[in-house]
């Protein structure tokens, strides 16, 4: 029996589509391929972004602001020495984008205006860091991407 080239097309497009379905059900099914949200109740989330922009804009507005950065022990969190440490009140977010299991969050609690996040806390590679405090009674949010 010869094939004609209008058979060959339809038989290679049939199994071009049964090749791709496969790959699409694997990955749909197999628990190893984790789809997941990137933020947990992420429309609850977003009600709350004015309240978020107006923390930033605190923030922005400050004569020294919060300073995050990478050194060699750790993650660094330094606070302005203008303000009493004492005062300050929130929680420092840990948001790691390739892996939702390594996400954490550390209260804030100073003897100093610096915070040290042990490099031993951390796995390598990129964080999303959040400060959220605040100072009698008005809210900041600083937000910085650092490489560990």
């Amino acid at each position: 029996m010869k094939i004609n080239w209008g058979t060959a097309i339809v038989i290679a497009f049939g199994l071009f589509m049964t090749f791709i379905l496969y790959f699409v059900f694997k990955v749909q099914s197999d628990s190893k391929y984790d789809n997941e949200l990137v933020v947990d109740k992420y429309y609850q989330k977003e009600l709350t972004f004015e309240k978020q922009m107006e923390k930033e804009q605190n923030a922005h507005d400050m004569t020294e602001s919060v300073t995050i950065i990478s050194t060699n022990d750790g993650i660094k969190i330094t606070f302005p020495k203008e303000y009493d440490i004492t005062k300050i009140n929130g929680k420092v977010s840990f948001y790691r984008p390739s892996n939702k299991k390594l996400d954490f969050e550390i209260p804030i609690s100073l003897s100093s205006p610096h915070l040290l996040i042990p490099k031993s806390n951390l796995v390598g590679g990129r964080w999303d860091i959040s400060v959220d405090w605040s100072y009698e009674g008005k809210e900041f949010l600083s937000k910085e991407t650092v490489i560990q």
